[in-house]
């Protein structure tokens, strides 16, 4: 086991992507196997020792700051087997959490393999992954995390082990589940009794819903029930064929046009990612690539899985939905090759390194909103959210994953004041996504930054239905303190 306490090693694990600046630790662990991980769990009481888990610092929630918790990194669990195949359609790959995504997407791809989840970051362990329930543009298609994990083997904060395949445990028609560690002690309790909402991304508090699967109990828990120390992923096959493009439009109502048509199942397209950017989005990357058009009003990115058999007809399609809805299609970009479409990719991962040099120069932080509601909602949020910054006079961006209904606003604050406004306004947005059916979070989780707005969205006794689950796992309160579940709800008595 290596364990370093010294300032320089420690600093790297007070910080993620956050800004949040109150982190502090004794120390930091390397376990380097599931075995070590566990025997630490397991002398954590006698040692006196509470544990923050981290991942490889890409969160934006603070999820992996220690609060004076001692800190499990989990960099050395980094093992990653071979894609097994189960049919012609059906594989897995056996991987540790301490595996970088991109690793795993890159190995499986050299065996005619894909994984469809996709973040964003690419530089994010698997683990940390499963632990948020990521997602990203193909969660259009291929929904979040979840949907791809069969198997998870995890450490309980008191060292057991639970190897859980999918399919093994489910919630009865009461809602308990029952099952047993390898120790022999009965495990039952009731799944977390509240309603989910009705929306296509989700990823704030635990899951719940009739009838569930246990192993989506853990997945997007923030690591507050147990650690994820290796998983079993399933991959489909590499899809042949790959149709990219950016479509600008110069009125916003032809570019929501133009989304309500991809989305149509008659249409016969079926994209994997539908993203958006608003005009000001393109203003900042036109500093970059002056081949962005003046005066578009914004554009769309997408990507479509074809063959070369169905890529002519694909296209046709394509092109009649942007004549129809009368897209710039002169000055879009259509991807059809390699290099062409990382060229894309490229474009469209560059507003975020942008907007963090920008901001550089203000020497404020960003206002960011990861809400997401219904499909019948979407409008009112975002219209809400253009009004409520133009009436302030706020720099700003909204880009994301409007094919889920799923937005990012960004407010960019030029001085201290407007940094202060902004704050307030975001529990304005909160308020407003919640009363709209939606979700706080769609995808970046709660970690301790949003941990204070959570109550508005599940009630008292939702948060207090989480606290009485983190209690029955993890009795000692020892994983991921200040994550997820407000202080206050696990220091009082649940039944």
């Amino acid at each position: 086991m290596i364990y370093k306490d010294d300032p320089d090693s420690i600093r790297g694990f007070l910080e993620d992507t956050s800004n949040l600046k109150s982190g502090r630790t004794p120390g930091v662990f390397f376990p380097e196997s599931v075995d070590e991980l566990a025997g630490l769990l397991k002398s954590a009481i006698e040692e006196h020792r509470c544990f923050t888990i981290a991942g490889n610092g890409t969160g934006t929630t603070g999820g992996r700051i220690p609060q004076g918790e001692y800190v499990i990194s989990m960099q050395k669990l980094d093992r990653m087997g071979e894609p097994i195949a189960l049919s012609p359609d059906r594989a897995y790959i056996t991987v540790q959490a301490g595996v970088l995504l991109e690793k795993i997407q890159k190995k499986v791809e050299q065996s005619g393999w894909f994984y469809p989840p996709d973040p964003t970051e690419k530089l994010c362990f698997i683990g940390s992954t499963i632990a948020n329930n990521s997602s990203g543009a193909r969660s259009f298609k291929y929904g979040a995390t979840r949907n791809h994990v069969a198997r998870i083997l995890l450490i309980l904060a008191q060292g057991e082990r639970l190897n859980l395949s999918r399919g093994v445990c489910r919630a009865d028609r009461d809602g308990f589940f029952r099952f047993s560690l390898p120790s022999g002690r009965e495990m039952i309790f009731k799944r977390p009794g509240y309603q989910m909402p009705e929306t296509s991304k989700h990823n704030a508090g635990y899951f719940s819903e009739e009838g569930m699967d246990l192993v989506d109990l853990f997945i997007g828990s923030e690591g507050t029930l147990a650690v994820i120390a290796e998983a079993d992923l399933l991959l489909t096959p590499l899809p042949p064929t790959i149709i990219s493009c950016l479509v600008y439009f110069k009125k916003i109502e032809e570019l929501f046009s133009f989304v309500r048509l991809l989305k149509e199942p008659a249409n016969n397209i079926s994209p994997r990612a539908i993203e958006f950017f608003d005009g000001h989005s393109l203003e900042l990357l036109a500093a970059r690539y002056p081949e962005v058009p003046d005066k578009s009003a914004g554009a769309i990115f997408m990507e479509l899985e074809t063959t070369p058999e169905r890529e002519e007809n694909d296209l046709d399609t394509l092109f009649g939905l942007m004549e129809s809805c009368n897209a710039m299609s002169d000055e879009s970009w259509m991807a059809l090759d390699r290099d062409e479409q990382e060229r894309l990719r490229e474009f469209r991962h560059a507003l975020p390194l942008i907007v963090n040099d920008w901001l550089s120069r203000q020497h404020e932080s960003k206002i960011s909103t990861d809400m997401a509601v219904p499909e019948g909602a979407f409008r009112e949020l975002f219209d809400f959210y253009c009004s409520s910054c133009e009436q302030r006079g706020f720099v700003y961006i909204i880009f994301g994953h409007i094919g889920d209904a799923h937005l990012h606003l960004n407010i960019l604050p030029r001085n201290r004041e407007e940094f202060i406004e902004a704050k307030a306004l975001y529990r304005k947005f909160v308020d407003k996504a919640l009363e709209l059916g939606g979700t706080l979070s769609a995808e970046h989780g709660i970690g301790k930054l949003k941990v204070e707005y959570l109550v508005g969205m599940y009630h008292e006794c939702g948060i207090s239905e989480m606290a009485r689950v983190k209690k029955y796992l993890d009795p000692f309160l020892l994983l991921n303190r200040g994550n997820l579940i407000p202080a206050a709800y696990l220091e009082t008595k649940t039944h």
